[in-house]
């Protein structure tokens, strides 16, 4: 299932993913995780959100170099 996440105000995908990943490029992956609220794009406080579990080393073995 992976994890909750309770958004603070002004919360963002990419900057959740950020925080919590490491990177932004797993965005779609939790999008998809949280169908309920893939219309948002600034999000209010105490939203949760299900953080699925991720390899995010696999993840990155798909990056360009120039971005690893």
């Amino acid at each position: 299932m992976g994890k909750l996440y309770k958004t603070i105000s002004g919360d963002e995908w990419d900057v959740i993913c950020y925080k919590h990943y490491g990177t932004e490029m797993v965005m779609d992956q939790v999008m998809n995780a949280n169908p309920k609220h893939i219309q948002t794009v600034v999000f209010s406080a105490g939203i949760e959100l299900i953080l699925p579990e991720i390899d995010t080393i696999k993840e990155s073995a798909n990056k360009p170099p120039w971005m690893r």
